[in-house]
C-alpha cells in the first residue's frame, strides 16, 4: 500500500498540514499511525479520492426552483415553457420568474432613463452591435441609480422592469415609436426591423423571448449568480450575464446560423458543405445540436411553428440535410436566425432578442442568490506552474 506523510498530503491537497488534521478531525480523511506511533501515515488511495471529491464539490451545488429541463421539456415554476410561449405575454412570463405569478403589468417607461440610455449610445460607431449598445445602456442606468444596491425582492423586480424597458426603448428605433402602453415584444420588434408588425409576427418574437428567458444553469446565468453571490446589485448581475453571453459559442451563436441560413437559400448542400470545410476540426454547423436535448430542442420547434414563408422552408431544408447526415436536430439558434431573416431583421438581432430575453432569467436567479448564504462560489486552482522557490 502507498502511504504519504502528513506533509505529503498538505503539499498535494495546497493546504497546512494543520488542515490536514482538521479533515481528519472532521472524518473526512482517515489516517493511521507509523511504526514509532508518533507521525500519522495516510493511504494514496485515500487521498486520491478525497482530492476527487473535493474537486467535485469546490463549487456548490446550485438548487434552483426556477428551471427545470426534464426529458426533452422545459418548464418555468413547474409550467411548460411552450404552452407559456403559446399564451402570456413576456411580461407575465418575466413576473413568473421573479416572484412565481403571471402579472402582464406593462414595464414602465422612464423617459429621463431612456434619453440617458440614447445619449451614452448615440456616439457609439455605426459597426457596434445591438448587444453592445445594451451593455453601455446598463451600466449608464445602474450609475443613475442611487438605490441600485437594494436587493429586497420587491426592489430586485422593480429595477428589473424597469431597466427591461429601458434596454429595449434605447436601442435606435427603425420605425415609428409604438404607444406608451405596447408590449415590450412590440417596443423591441421596431428596434429590429422597418417591417410593419402584423398580430402573427408579434407572436413569434414574444414566443422567442419567452421560450429564451431562461435555461437553467447555462454559462451566463452562471456567471450572473455569481455576482449576485458577491451581493453586487442587479444592474452588475445583468452586466455579468451579458459578459459570459457575448461569447459566440453562447448568445451570439445564433449570428453563426443566421450566416449558414442566409447562403443556404439556393443550394443548401453547398452551404452545409462550405461550413463543413472550414469549421476545422470541430465540424459543427451552427444551429444545430444541443446536449440537453437529444431529440431536438422543443424551443426550436415552437417557435418554427410559428413561422411560414421562403426562409422557413429553407431553414426546413437545411434541417433535412444535417439529420440525413449526422442525426442532428435544429435548436433555438436556427429558429432565431429564421425569425430575424424572415422579417428582415440585422444578423445580430438574435443575440439582440436573446439578451433581452435572457435579462429576466439572470434577475430571477439573483433573487435566489440574494436568499442565499454570500461568497459560496470559490473554486480552488489545480496549480501546474513553477515550483516556488
Amino acid at each position: 500500500m502507498d502511504l504519504l506523510t502528513t506533509e505529503q498530503v498538505a503539499e498535494r491537497l495546497g493546504v497546512k498540514p494543520a488542515t490536514v488534521y482538521a479533515y481528519v478531525s472532521r472524518g473526512l480523511l482517515r489516517s493511521r499511525r507509523n511504526a514509532d506511533g508518533k507521525n500519522s501515515l495516510f493511504a494514496k488511495a485515500d487521498v486520491d479520492a478525497f482530492e476527487a471529491g473535493r474537486r467535485r464539490t469546490t463549487t456548490p451545488a446550485i438548487q434552483t426552483g426556477i428551471t427545470l429541463i426534464k426529458d426533452g421539456h422545459l418548464y418555468y415554476r413547474g409550467r411548460d415553457a411552450v404552452v407559456l410561449a403559446g399564451a402570456e405575454g413576456f411580461e407575465s412570463v418575466a413576473s413568473l420568474l421573479w416572484t412565481n405569478q403571471l402579472d402582464g403589468t406593462p414595464f414602465p417607461i422612464n423617459r429621463d432613463l431612456a434619453g440617458l440610455a440614447e445619449q451614452v449610445t448615440e456616439p457609439l460607431p455605426d459597426s457596434a452591435r445591438l448587444t453592445d449598445r445594451l451593455r453601455v445602456v446598463v451600466a449608464a442606468v445602474a450609475a443613475a441609480d442611487p438605490m441600485r444596491f437594494d436587493t429586497s425582492p420587491a426592489a430586485v423586480v422593480g429595477t428589473g422592469r424597469q431597466l427591461l424597458s429601458t434596454m429595449v426603448h434605447a436601442l435606435p428605433a427603425r420605425k415609428a415609436p409604438e404607444t406608451q402602453t405596447a408590449p415590450l415584444a412590440e417596443a423591441l420588434w421596431n428596434r429590429l426591423t422597418a417591417q410593419p408588425p402584423t398580430e402573427a409576427s408579434l407572436r413569434a418574437l414574444n414566443a422567442a423571448l419567452i421560450l429564451l428567458a431562461d435555461h437553467d444553469i447555462a454559462a451566463s446565468t452562471l456567471a450572473a449568480r455569481i455576482a449576485a453571490s458577491t451581493r453586487a446589485h442587479p444592474y452588475a448581475v445583468v452586466s455579468a450575464g451579458l459578459a459570459a453571453l457575448d461569447g459566440p459559442l453562447h448568445g451570439a451563436a445564433s449570428a453563426l446560423a443566421y450566416a449558414l441560413l442566409a447562403k443556404s437559400g439556393d443550394d443548401p448542400v453547398a452551404a452545409v458543405s462550405d461550413r463543413l470545410r472550414t469549421a476545422g476540426t470541430s465540424g459543427t454547423i451552427p444551429g444545430f445540436g444541443h446536449h440537453l436535448y437529444p431529440g431536438g430542442d422543443p424551443r426550436a420547434t415552437a417557435l418554427f411553428k410559428l413561422l411560414d414563408g421562403p426562409v422557413l422552408e429553407s431553414a426546413e431544408q437545411l434541417a433535412s440535410i444535417v439529420r440525413t447526415r449526422s442525426g442532428v436536430e435544429p435548436n433555438i439558434d436556427l429558429a432565431l436566425a429564421a425569425l430575424s431573416l424572415s422579417f428582415g431583421m440585422p444578423a445580430d438581432a438574435g443575440e439582440a432578442i436573446f439578451a433581452v430575453a435572457r435579462t429576466a432569467g439572470w434577475l430571477a436567479h439573483a433573487l435566489e442568490e440574494y436568499d442565499d448564504r454570500p461568497l459560496r462560489y470559490r473554486p480552488s486552482g489545480r496549480y501546474a506552474g513553477e515550483t516556488p522557490t
